[in-house]
């Protein structure tokens, strides 16, 4: 993985959030827990569901990359694409010998509540009412699940009210997902803080 920082795995946890900030090392932690995880067992699967949707060449050379990328690092992770339907993705992949990584809950709440299409997305919910699916998909998946999810609540009080709403949202879903985790890591500059090991 380059020059970034690795630190010694801990036990998977059956819940685990992976927080933090951009290039703060969250999908590569994600990664290190499924090649342990796919390492521990040769009956062992890993599907990473991935809620990046390409809006323009730049998100779709990004995808690309992170797609080539994991490859090489993890290459019995099998990837899945679903931007909105999260907790059917999550029901359907999950099985006691599959892990399944979400990344990341910051872009499927993007497309939940500010959708690029209007016109094919589902109608966008209310910021309270989102998660509720996801909530009860973590709780009946029979198999370990690694989400990962951005820290964007620490800068500058954003100036639009949009942005506002979408950071409290955002604010909100990390809390209920983290409060349903067995563990919960905040990554900042490659290296880990567990904020939470109930595993």
């Amino acid at each position: 993985m380059g020059s970034e920082v690795l630190i010694a795995t801990p036990r998977l946890a059956r819940r685990e959030l992976i927080l933090g900030g951009q290039k703060s090392g969250k999908s590569a932690r994600a990664e290190q827990l499924a090649a342990a995880w796919l390492a521990r067992d040769a009956d062992h699967h890993a599907v990473l569901v991935a809620t990046a949707t390409a809006h323009d060449a730049e998100m779709r050379e990004r995808i690309a990359r992170h797609r080539a990328d994991r490859a090489q690092r993890v290459p019995a992770l099998r990837t899945v694409e679903e931007p909105s339907a999260l907790a059917l993705a999550i029901a359907r992949h999950s099985s006691p010998d599959t892990l399944v990584i979400v990344d990341c809950l910051t872009l499927w709440l993007t497309h939940r509540l500010m959708p690029a299409d209007a016109a094919a997305a589902p109608p966008a919910e209310p910021p309270e009412g989102v998660g509720r699916a996801l909530l009860a998909a973590l709780a009946d998946a029979p198999g370990p699940l690694v989400l990962v999810s951005n820290e964007i609540g620490l800068g500058v009080i954003p100036l639009g009210r949009e942005v506002r709403a979408f950071v409290d949202a955002l604010g909100t879903l990390n809390r209920r997902v983290a409060q349903a985790c067995e563990r919960v890591t905040l990554m900042a500059a490659g290296l880990p803080l567990m904020l939470k090991d109930e595993a």
